[in-house]
């Protein structure tokens, strides 16, 4: 271990040991338990609201959604005991549990809910494609009027942006000043972007959970997250390198969990730039991956290799008989020159003016596999003469790029089950300017109706025949380029029972838990 590794790694152990006051901090009185169950994922607390730390404080079961998903990825109640339609799709009626209270103590009401999905609608988020009118209380219920059927509405009410808080979380100009949720644990103290402290809230409505405190570290780096794992200073790590697994399937002090996610690795590809817009070059680049070498050496799961954006794990939109995605140098090589690429005696391609086809990666480390899978995409592009550089920064430099306009090339994954109904997501990402984390450049007149079709309909054949059409536009037009399914892990400490992953990685199940003895 070198000394600046021993070094964060000494650090970021004494944070979790004992969690500094500071920063943005929310504190109530410390719970008396001996036992705190400490909990390290990759991600930060970047502020209070649902927006953009909603995932968080959703896994930590901080906050609620309306609606709520099990493991086969079917809606069931959440701060919504049930709900209903109108006859002509247009109007849609949620009924709050009686019994739910805020963490301030304060009842869960109509009221109180609407106003809180209001300023969700207010930010850009997956609300803006469900065509809401209006929320309203209305007799104790929370009305939300449509301008037009949007069948998938309650599975856009499960996504974390949509966490309901109490009155009392938000200053009079809108923004969140405490966290106030009404889920099994409560906030104790945040000391943003690191950590946070959360105990057992005993006026949930809900079963009475055994952990009682909760201390929460985001550590984006995997190498560290490992050996806080391995040295025992975390009881339950999310998140490691793939290289890691046979290593800590041998601990002794471990349990290893991994499962499928509905997740993908892509390239993320600005199909607007003066090189990526050519079809024949987006079909060239992905002909040169060598998908089951990197699913087998990098991420040691071969079945991992994509053969389409879809995985088998998100049946209803993987389809079986679409062909598959594979390597073939020559083929590429020869789409390049049919683009107007040459190779040239150094080895790269160039174009007659003698310009080289040069364009720059970004990824982040927050996912460990991220890197090194751009660095083995960075040798496989150079093979037909794509001379590619590796920025590796953080997360949020793909958004901004795509905003902006300056991203090339991204490699991120993305999680198809953050809305239960997938299609949540891909309103986000195929929509007339793309999304950030999707689409760029390019946009699909057929996509966008199918898209817009499935909205407005429930009849599961057709759905799937719609389904089925998304799938082929995606395949064949490579606005994305797939190179592998994820893999989740996490690795919890022999002191903990009754661990689970959640499939779709929206809680951490902290609530189910208990004590080894």
């Amino acid at each position: 271990m070198t000394r600046t590794t021993r070094r964060r790694f000494l650090d970021l152990a004494s944070a979790l040991a004992v969690l500094p006051a500071g920063g943005l901090v929310q504190a109530q009185t410390r719970p008396s338990a001996e036992r705190t169950l400490k909990v390290v994922a990759p991600w930060e607390v970047m502020n209070l609201d649902p927006g953009r730390s909603g995932p968080v404080f959703a896994r930590l079961e901080i906050a609620e959604t309306l609606v709520e998903v099990d493991d086969q990825g079917q809606l069931k109640p959440g701060l919504a005991q049930s709900w209903s339609t109108s006859p002509d799709g247009k109007q849609w009626r949620f009924v709050p549990r009686p019994r739910a209270r805020f963490h301030d103590g304060s009842p869960v009401t109509a009221e109180a809910i609407a106003s809180s999905l209001q300023r969700a609608l207010a930010q850009p988020g997956v609300l803006r494609s469900a065509g809401i009118q209006e929320v309203l209380a209305r007799e104790g219920q929370v009305v939300l009027r449509l301008t037009r059927p949007f069948s998938p509405l309650p599975a856009l009410l499960a996504h974390s942006s949509t966490l309901v808080l109490a009155p009392a979380s938000f200053a009079p100009d809108g923004t969140v000043r405490q966290l106030i949720g009404s889920g099994p644990y409560q906030v104790v103290e945040v000391n943003a972007p690191q950590s946070m402290r959360t105990r057992r809230f005993d006026g949930h409505d809900g079963p009475r959970p055994v952990i009682e405190q909760v201390d929460y570290l985001g550590v984006s780096r995997g190498e560290t997250r490992g050996m806080l794992a391995t040295s025992g200073q975390a009881d339950l790590v999310f998140t490691h390198d793939p290289v890691s697994f046979a290593r800590l399937r041998q601990h002794r002090q471990l349990v290893l969990h991994t499962l499928p996610l509905p997740r993908t690795v892509y390239l993320k590809v600005n199909a607007g730039h003066r090189f990526l817009s050519d079809l024949r070059v987006r079909r060239a680049l992905s002909l040169a991956l060598d998908r089951t070498g990197m699913a087998t050496a990098i991420l040691r799961s071969p079945q991992a290799a994509a053969t389409q954006l879809f995985p088998p794990v998100l049946s209803e939109w993987h389809v079986p008989g679409l062909a598959p995605l594979t390597r073939n140098l020559d083929q590429a090589r020869a789409l390049l020159r049919d683009a107007g690429w040459q190779p040239a005696s150094d080895g790269w391609a160039r174009r007659s003016d003698g310009q080289r086809f040069q364009v720059t990666l970004r990824t982040f480390s927050d996912r460990p596999e991220l890197p090194p899978l751009a660095t083995a995409i960075q040798a496989q592009f150079k093979a037909i003469g794509v001379d590619m550089a590796v920025s590796v920064t953080n997360a949020g430099e793909i958004p901004s790029g795509h905003q902006d306009g300056s991203l090339e090339l991204a490699l991120v994954a993305r999680n198809y089950a953050l809305v239960p109904d997938p299609l949540g997501t891909l309103l986000q990402d195929f929509g007339p300017n793309g999304g950030d984390w999707g689409a760029m450049g390019w946009h699909s007149a057929q996509v966008s109706q199918t898209l817009a079709a499935m909205g407005q309909t429930v009849d599961p054949l057709r759905r799937s025949a719609l389904r089925g059409s998304i799938a082929t536009v995606l395949q064949a037009e490579l606005p994305l380029i797939p190179v592998a399914w994820y893999q989740h892990s996490a690795t919890s400490s022999h002191r903990l029972r009754n661990v689970s992953i959640d499939p779709l990685e929206r809680s951490y199940r902290i609530s189910r838990m208990g004590w080894a003895g």
